[in-house]
């Protein structure tokens, strides 16, 4: 058993990395709000140009369907931008999604393509030899704004023009709650039809378009798909803080634990060393006698 030297060692190291696990649950909270607010405030922006692009397809009709991105690409390949963290120290968020994305690849019969954001995902893919197109590093997503996320859009669109590929999916962990964030696949292009049949019936009707309405349509589809990837890069971004402040908070309270435990051995070890030097003394005094 240690020694009373190396317990109060120990317990002065859980100590230090107790203040140092606190802080950093302190930075991940801050950082939650501020991510949670703007997810949440993309939201009713998401909803409101959705549900515009469906009036709009809804009057001009079946015309719709004949625009390249609402079909599926000529080629034979999936690329994917998945979106993980670039640092550790948040729990089992990252293998979580991680092994969702091995699923979801494996329930396919062709080769996939990935854009990544966060150096976890990027590693992850070199070390298993995946083909990773392109890893996204400028700017880091922590400091990614609605002007990075159309650029990344429209890369994405372009590639999905191109022919190389069939469709373009996003894999990201969607932020639900506090404690609750799903991995999740979604399709981005092609853009389905079907998505827009619940406002078909708001049509057009008493409404004056300026310019016509396939105008208007064909310059807010860019916009709708740039919404999508912004609000996915910050809802993943949201859920990535909470699963590190949720991480930082357990550590803190078994760090807490433990040292509870320790003192308590300490104590009673010193206790033991007390007694026994007492009984020495006493002893030797008799002997004196």
């Amino acid at each position: 058993m240690a020694g009373i030297k190396e317990l109060r060692g120990r317990i002065t190291s859980i100590g230090n990395i107790k203040q140092i696990t606190r802080a950093m649950e302190m930075v991940a909270t801050t950082k939650l709000r501020r991510f949670q607010d703007r997810a949440i405030s993309s939201r009713p922006y998401t909803e409101d140009i959705s549900g515009l692009v469906g009036r709009l397809a809804a009057v001009l009709g079946s015309s719709v369907t004949e625009r390249p991105l609402f079909q599926a690409g000529a080629g034979e390949r999936t690329l994917c931008l998945l979106v993980t963290s670039d640092r550790g120290l948040c729990g089992a968020y990252n293998s979580h999604l991680l092994r969702f994305m091995e699923q979801w690849k494996d329930g396919l019969d062709h080769e996939v393509d990935f854009f990544v954001y966060g150096r976890k995902g990027a590693t992850y893919l070199k070390n298993r030899e995946y083909n990773l197109e392109r890893f996204l590093t400028d700017p880091q997503l922590e400091a990614i704004d609605f002007t990075n996320a159309a650029i990344t859009a429209r890369m994405l669109t372009t590639e999905f023009l191109s022919g190389k590929y069939k469709d373009v999916v996003l894999i990201f962990s969607a932020f639900e709650s506090m404690a609750r964030y799903v991995p999740t696949a979604i399709p981005l292009l092609p853009i389905s039809a079907d998505s827009f049949e619940a406002v078909e019936d708001s049509g057009g009707a008493g409404v004056i378009l300026e310019p016509d309405a396939e105008t208007i349509f064909d310059s807010l589809i860019p916009r709708y798909l740039e919404t999508r990837v912004y609000n996915t890069l910050v809802e993943a971004l949201t859920s990535e803080y909470a699963s590190r402040r949720f991480a930082m908070k357990n550590a803190t309270d078994a760090a807490t634990d433990m040292q509870k435990v320790l003192r308590g051995v300490y104590n009673r070890k010193r206790q033991e060393g007390i007694t026994t030097d007492l009984l020495d003394i006493v002893g030797g005094a008799e002997a004196l006698r």
